[in-house]
């Protein structure tokens, strides 16, 4: 049986409301946008005196209106160990390896993965499974956000689409840019705005240069990062698909992290600020650079 989430009776006299727009109201902390009322209805998670009716009908007073979790097939369990950064009865915040896709229709994702490390939330309004409320790049390691209750995704949802989200990255770039910058490329005729800062910089034998940065993305295209480094003519260490032919180090992966999350707190309105340090290999791999060239001057 599909799980009802909310259930609404119309108890008043309505004039000329059609179940799409009356539906927007009843169930705002559900649904955030107009689109997403529209597929409710048309995959039947939205029914009318419990049916599937178009869009446009007029309702009446003594209509009842049911919204339903269809999507309750609880994910087969990968038993891959995350490190869990922070986590309560709504949310989870994760430490993604990189090499693992977020979701997708293979075994080994983290949505698998997460019903292996999460505790199920006790709220009214749990999620069949825990799910992620963004996505980020199966070669990126780093902080993915996870709703574990509908209000929760219903709210960073509308958090992330209102650009009230802020994550920053660490990334291993060739070359050393400019201290900070701030790079306007366009991503598939696309706005694509992307703000970096230098933190550290070492000579390489074989690269010339070498450099941390940290980057801040204002936009949200895919591969966004990967992309404006590279044409501004630092791509990130590892990149096979942006960066330049013969310089990927074998077996070392993609050198881009997210390192940190700023949101607001779904229940409460909390200020959230979740850290973590990159991976060991970053820093590893400056090192050893900086030794080897000094080791020939």
């Amino acid at each position: 049986m599909h799980r009802v989430i909310k259930e609404h009776i119309i108890t008043d006299d309505i004039a000329e409301q059609r179940f799409l727009d009356y539906s927007i109201a009843v169930f705002a902390e559900f649904i955030t946008a107009k689109k997403g009322v529209k597929k409710a209805i048309k995959r039947g998670e939205l029914l009318l005196n419990g049916a599937m009716v178009e869009s446009g009908r007029y309702l009446k007073k003594g209509d009842k209106l049911q919204l339903f979790d269809l999507d309750n097939r609880v994910p087969k369990t990968f038993n891959l160990k995350l490190e869990i950064v922070y986590e309560d009865d709504c949310l989870a915040v994760i430490n993604k390896p990189a090499g693992i896709v977020v979701s997708g229709n293979q075994y080994r994702t983290i949505v698998n993965a997460l019903q292996f490390n999460l505790a199920p939330s006790s709220s009214k309004d749990a999620l069949n499974w825990a799910k992620p409320v963004h996505r980020l790049d199966h070669q990126t390691s780093g902080l993915l956000l996870v709703a574990k209750t509908h209000s929760a995704i219903v709210e960073l949802s509308r958090q992330f689409e209102h650009k009230e989200i802020t994550k920053k990255y660490h990334a291993v770039v060739i070359g050393k840019p400019d201290a900070t910058g701030l790079i306007e490329y366009e991503i598939e005729g696309r706005t694509a705005i992307t703000e970096y800062k230098r933190l550290a910089s070492v000579k390489s034998l074989r690269n010339d240069d070498l450099s941390l940065l940290e980057l801040t993305p204002h936009t949200g295209r895919t591969h966004q990062l990967r992309i404006h480094l590279s044409q501004l003519g630092f791509p990130i260490m590892g990149d096979r698909l942006y960066g330049t032919p013969g310089e990927i180090l074998k077996n070392k992966g993609l050198f881009l992290s997210a390192v940190e999350l700023h949101f607001k707190h779904p229940d409460d309105g909390q200020e959230m600020d979740v850290r973590i340090t990159a991976p060991d290999k970053f820093k590893a791999l400056l090192n050893r650079e900086q030794r080897r060239f000094d080791k020939t001057n």
